[in-house]
C-alpha cells in the first residue's frame, strides 16, 4: 500500500498496431499492475485486454477530451493512482492522444515512465529501404488543396526523407500530387497494414506508381516514405 501522499506513476504503454504478438512482457505487467487504463478508444482497448486476460478498470482519454481529462487524472496520480495511457494502436503521442497528458504531467515535476514499442513509424523507417540516418514526419497531409500543395512542397524542400500517415480515401489522390509536386523521379514507399495479415511494402518513383495504381481502390491504414530523386546528388555535392 502506498502512503497518502505518495505520488503515484504515470505510464505511456506502447501496443501492437495489428499482430498481438508484438506486445511487450513489460508493457503486459504495467497494464496488469496499473490502477487505471487512460485508452483512446475502450471498446478497442477492451479487446486487447481480454486477449491477454487483463481486467484492469478503463476510462476513455482520447483526442476530443484530454485537455479536460488530464487534469483530474494528474490529481489522481499525484494522490498515489498509477495510471496507464494508450492509444488504438502504436506509441502514444505520435500522432495520437498522449503528448498534452505528458507535457502536463513533466510541468508539474513528474517524470512519466514511457513503455516502448511498436510504431507505425519505425515499421516504415525500416521497411520504405529509403535513406533514414536522418528523416522527418509529418503526421497526415491537410485536407484542403492549397495546404496540401504546402505540404508536398515541405517534402520536396526537406532534404531528406520524409514520412506521413494518409488516409486510404485519399491515397490515389496523393500519388499523383506527389509526382507533380515533389517529382516524377521522388522514390516513395507505401506501406500499408504494417504487422497485419495484409501487410505490404510498395516501393517505386512517384511518377511510376501514380500511373500504375491510378483508379486503384485502396484499402488500410498506410505509411508513406518519400525522398526526393535529386537530394543524393545534391548532398554529395555538398560534401565535395
Amino acid at each position: 500500500m502506498k502512503e497518502s501522499n505518495e505520488c503515484g506513476k504515470l505510464y505511456l504503454v506502447s501496443t501492437p498496431i495489428g499482430n498481438l504478438e508484438d506486445m511487450t512482457m513489460r508493457a503486459l505487467n504495467v497494464l496488469r499492475e496499473v490502477d487505471l487504463i487512460a485508452a483512446e478508444d475502450t471498446r478497442h482497448t477492451r479487446q486487447l485486454l481480454s486477449h491477454f486476460d487483463i481486467h484492469t478498470k478503463l476510462i476513455s482519454f482520447h483526442a476530443f477530451n484530454e485537455h479536460r481529462k488530464a487534469e483530474g487524472l494528474l490529481d489522481d496520480i499525484a494522490g498515489g493512482l498509477n495510471v496507464a495511457a494508450v492509444s488504438d494502436a502504436g506509441t502514444p503521442s505520435i500522432a495520437d492522444p498522449g503528448f498534452y497528458l505528458m507535457r502536463e504531467a513533466v510541468r508539474r515535476g513528474m517524470e512519466p515512465v514511457v513503455i516502448p514499442g511498436v510504431s507505425a513509424l519505425t515499421f516504415a523507417a525500416t521497411a520504405s529501404a529509403l535513406p533514414v540516418d536522418k528523416f522527418s514526419f509529418l503526421a497526415f497531409p491537410p485536407v484542403k488543396s492549397g495546404r496540401r500543395r504546402k505540404f508536398f512542397e515541405a517534402i520536396r524542400n526537406e532534404g531528406k526523407t520524409v514520412f506521413f500517415f494518409e488516409s486510404p480515401h485519399r491515397i490515389a489522390k496523393t500519388l499523383p500530387e506527389l509526382a507533380e509536386v515533389v517529382g516524377p523521379d521522388a522514390d516513395v514507399a507505401i506501406i500499408r497494414e504494417a504487422t497485419k495479415l495484409h501487410e505490404e511494402v510498395i516501393r517505386g518513383k512517384a511518377g511510376e506508381l501514380a500511373e500504375r495504381y491510378a483508379g486503384h481502390q485502396w484499402r488500410g491504414e498506410f505509411v508513406i516514405g518519400v525522398y526526393a530523386s535529386d537530394l543524393e546528388a545534391q548532398n554529395d555535392a555538398d560534401e565535395e
